[in-house]
């Protein structure tokens, strides 16, 4: 269930930020603020569903979703291909992730 709500969620809040981007930063209508706030809430929505015992740490193991999403966002969207640093980057925070998800608890 995790592994399909974190993409799901990265997408949302991704495409729900950029949409205040185009808008602030590329010269949009305000009317892209519409799907953009859909898209923010729909993020919300979906951590509730993440299986974890406090939000605090659902919310953190996401974080390394988010990142390798944001670059991928970047590569597929805006035309930037990731570097070597933002691979290592990326891949760091998936650990990083797994640890916080996945470690023994007491």
């Amino acid at each position: 269930m995790t592994a399909v709500v974190y993409p799901l969620a990265a997408i949302a809040e991704i495409a729900g930020c950029f949409a205040f981007w185009g808008w602030l930063r590329l010269g949009k209508s305000w009317l892209w603020l519409v799907p953009g706030m859909a898209s923010l809430a729909l993020f919300a929505i979906l951590l509730t569903r993440v299986p974890a015992d406090a939000a605090g740490r659902a919310f953190a193991a996401y974080g390394g979703v988010y990142i390798c999403a944001s670059l991928a966002w970047m590569w597929a969207v805006e035309g930037v291909r990731p570097d070597r640093s933002d691979a290592i980057g990326a891949l760091l925070c998936l650990a990083g992730a797994a640890v916080i998800l996945l470690g023994p608890r007491s």
